[in-house]
């Protein structure tokens, strides 16, 4: 069983399917990728910022 569930999360099977499961307008797809490209990119860029300085 371990190593079924290792599988199907390694192919993506199980996001995949989630996706799947109700239709998803294709401009709400694209504003849902937006939305995280544009959380990835502010993490990326709070990772690379200096720490605030506590004096």
């Amino acid at each position: 069983m371990r190593r079924f569930k290792r599988t199907i999360e390694k192919n993506g099977l199980l996001t995949e399917l989630r996706a799947r499961e109700f239709y998803e307008k294709p401009t709400a797809e694209r504003k849902r990728k937006k939305a995280a490209a544009v959380k990835r990119h502010y993490k990326r860029i709070r990772g690379q910022m200096l720490p605030k300085k506590l004096y």
